[in-house]
């Protein structure tokens, strides 16, 4: 499989990465069987995939687990392991800990890529924790990259990156020292087009691409926006009225969206080209991707994401994809928080 190097750690990742978000199983995602877990971590390392990508709070640590349970016995030079913190753990010596707790439920001695998950910001924070105190006297960032320069030079760490940080975010850090930025990116979520995913490509900022199918969305799952169940009917595209788990209070932008997933479907029929094919090649068309998630349940839908990176998507097709998605991006805008209304943006 094809390998993208992240310029400024010189890391070079399988351009398909194996997302672990529903390792271990939760209310979000339901059980996931641990076997299967070990059957695509296998199959994904023997299919050349070398980046798995984790959370602290994916499963409340239950995924860093089940992934360690996973790579137990498997060489360490064979894979890269990337976690993310929590912003409302930033603080002073606690990032520390709780980089140490990640590694303890992974089972290895360090983590190749260590990630802010969002931006230090009261708006991402209570997501995380419902402490008044600690909303209101968030972390800084300051605190936040001495932890991260120790755990570096302690061998804990290779590298640190962020994770849904917009340009005007990035600014905060000094960016030659940034290795990864993981943002969400597909036909329908584009706005990091605007200026995030270039200025990550001037400084050498690696992009991991996150939410390739939109949830089943873009791979065809559901045949009209109206059979999309409500728990995954949460982003902007959707209309937010009528959906209890929906937070961004907006009128959504469906018809758009509908009218884009209609020529999709076409482009996949006249191609004959499966759409979830079709969603994954579009983003590694682009080279400043450097890597995208997929989630496998198991080995099947695992072999279904691998078969993406068999062919080059043609320039035509690429441009036609475009086209048909741009309105959905013009429509969206320039922030990339799909959740959340432009005045509760966590990523500005």
């Amino acid at each position: 499989m094809e390998r993208r190097k992240c310029n400024n750690s010189g890391l070079e990742l399988s351009v398909l990465g194996t997302g672990c978000w529903t390792f271990g199983g939760g209310e979000y995602w339901g059980s996931q069987d641990q076997q299967d877990v070990n059957e695509v971590v296998r199959a994904s390392i023997d299919f050349e995939i070398n980046y798995f990508d984790t959370a602290e709070v994916y499963n409340e640590g239950r995924s860093e687990t089940s992934l360690g349970m996973a790579i137990s016995g498997i060489p360490r030079n064979k894979f890269l392991i990337g976690s993310k913190v929590s912003p409302s753990n930033c603080y002073k010596d606690i990032l520390i800990e709780h980089c140490e707790a990640s590694l303890k439920r992974l089972g290895t001695d360090y983590i190749d890529i260590y990630m802010i998950h969002w931006p230090i910001h009261p708006h991402s924070i209570r997501h995380f924790t419902s402490d008044v105190r600690i909303i209101q006297n968030p972390p800084t960032i300051d605190e936040a990259l001495e932890d991260l320069i120790k755990l570096k030079e302690q061998g804990k760490i290779r590298f640190f990156g962020v994770s849904n940080f917009s340009s005007n975010r990035l600014k905060d850090f000094p960016l030659e020292q940034v290795a990864v930025n993981e943002l969400p990116y597909n036909l329908l979520c584009r706005a990091i087009e605007y200026d995030t995913l270039d200025m990550c490509q001037r400084h050498g900022i690696g992009v991991i691409g996150y939410m390739a199918l939109l949830q089943g969305i873009l791979a065809g799952t559901y045949p009209t926006l109206a059979e999309v169940p409500s728990w995954r009917r949460r982003t902007r595209h959707f209309n937010c009225k009528g959906t209890r788990e929906c937070r961004h209070g907006e009128a959504g932008i469906e018809d758009e969206t509908n009218e884009a997933l209609t020529e999709i479907r076409r482009i996949s029929k006249e191609t004959g080209i499966k759409m979830n094919d079709l969603a994954i090649k579009w983003i590694l068309a682009n080279p400043a991707i450097t890597c995208t998630l997929a989630g496998s349940r198991n080995v099947i839908q695992l072999k279904e994401n691998i078969k993406a990176t068999e062919f080059d998507l043609d320039t035509e097709i690429k441009k036609e994809l475009d086209r048909v998605t741009f309105p959905v991006m013009e429509k969206l805008g320039n922030h990339f928080d799909y959740y959340e209304s432009a005045n509760n943006d966590r990523t500005v």
